[in-house]
């Protein structure tokens, strides 16, 4: 059979599909002569507040450091613990550290991959100061409950939207239900810049104007450090005006997004050996992420790649189980639910430009290597 050829991603079909605009909007950069914390940095934190349905964005340079700060400006202690998942790519848990907190873990739901509200609720302990729940691969975590949770408790929650941008719970955005919530628009995502940005999303004025310093040095005007710990994150004129051309499509790529779901519903509904994500109301599908079950995941990549099908695996091992965070005490066996999705996840291509024909070559192959 001759192999396919339907890339896991493909970044230059939506440059080429804006290129006019996105090049207008990098020369109108270039010739500004001002590069860094402008006006269209401005333009574009309005923009996505406004779109979020917040008071306040806070751009900077990258998710990760989103996270980082969020962390930092709520006004933890070193050594305090922070619960969120072991499963979407050690991205809390690396800002956490960086914070100088420890990240503890809550197992996830089979079904969502998402934060697990009753595995919450046994993990919180009077050390634990803060909730870091991540909606993943697009689809939101159950937000509610664990708001409800901390509540409770009286613990900040920080919403990790690195993966959701749209999405929605009840007719609200995702990052608006904790104190903050933190975007990453790294290339890939579904609102991307074409290089490193991130943001910081809330409703409170005093986090917002705490993390305005931070981001910049701790500064509150020129050379004047008036917030300690200030360190240099800051989104930069050319990728602000990027973004800003391309979010008044967001909501139409999610739909293309969904829609592609929907076709592989469609073609791989009967197929056996596999769970397919369910299409539930506010899921974006950043990721569409099939379960193959029988320990045959490994075996249905390759035979894909053999195919010419792009496929990832989002993750192969969980953060408690990474050598880099081995002096947290975890084991094998402590988080079943995170360990058994760990060997049996597998993302197929799911992006705006992908054709109905390349969906079909992607379900033929499956078909083929699950016969």
């Amino acid at each position: 059979m001759k192999p396919y050829n339907v890339p896991f991603g493909d970044l230059v079909r939506q440059y080429r599909a804006q290129q006019a605009e996105l090049d207008a909007a990098a020369l109108r950069v270039l010739h500004s002569g001002w590069y860094i914390l402008g006006p269209e940095v401005r333009a574009f934190e309005d923009e996505w507040a406004k779109y979020c349905g917040v008071h306040h964005c806070v751009s900077v340079g990258n998710g990760t450091e989103a996270l980082h700060l969020a962390l930092r400006v709520l006004g933890l202690q070193p050594g305090d613990e922070v619960i969120t998942v072991a499963n979407a790519g050690g991205y809390g848990a690396i800002a956490a550290v960086q914070a100088g907190l420890k990240p503890r873990f809550a197992d996830v739901d089979d079904e969502t991959h998402t934060m697990s509200p009753a595995s919450l609720a046994a993990a919180i302990t009077p050390r634990t100061k803060a909730i870091l729940p991540v909606h993943l691969y697009g689809r939101p975590a159950p937000i509610r409950e664990i708001m409800a949770i901390a509540e409770q408790h009286g613990l900040p929650v920080i919403e990790d939207c690195a993966q959701s941008h749209g999405a929605m719970v009840a007719g609200r955005m995702t990052g608006t239900f904790g104190q903050l919530g933190t975007f990453s628009f790294y290339p890939t995502k579904n609102l991307g810049a074409l290089g490193d940005a991130g943001a910081i999303i809330t409703d409170d004025d005093a986090l917002a104007d705490k993390l305005r310093k931070l981001r910049v040095y701790g500064w509150d005007r020129k050379y004047h450090n008036a917030e300690p710990g200030g360190i240099n994150t800051r989104l930069d004129e050319l990728q602000a005006a990027l973004l800003g051309c391309k979010l008044p499509l967001l909501n139409q790529w999610n739909e293309l997004r969904r829609e592609r779901a929907r076709w592989y519903h469609e073609l791989l509904r009967d197929v056996p050996g596999i769970s397919l994500p369910d299409i539930t109301d506010g899921h974006v599908f950043h990721l569409f992420v099939i379960q193959v079950h029988g320990g045959r995941r490994d075996a249905l990549k390759q035979a894909l790649t053999e195919q010419g099908i792009g496929t990832d695996v989002h993750y192969p091992l969980p953060t408690h189980l990474q050598p880099a965070f081995h002096d947290l005490g975890y084991e094998p066996g402590e988080l079943p639910v995170t360990e058994r999705l760990a060997e049996s996840v597998l993302s197929l291509p799911c992006y705006p430009e992908l054709t109905r024909e390349e969906v079909a070559a992607v379900c033929a192959a499956m078909r083929s290597a699950q016969a």
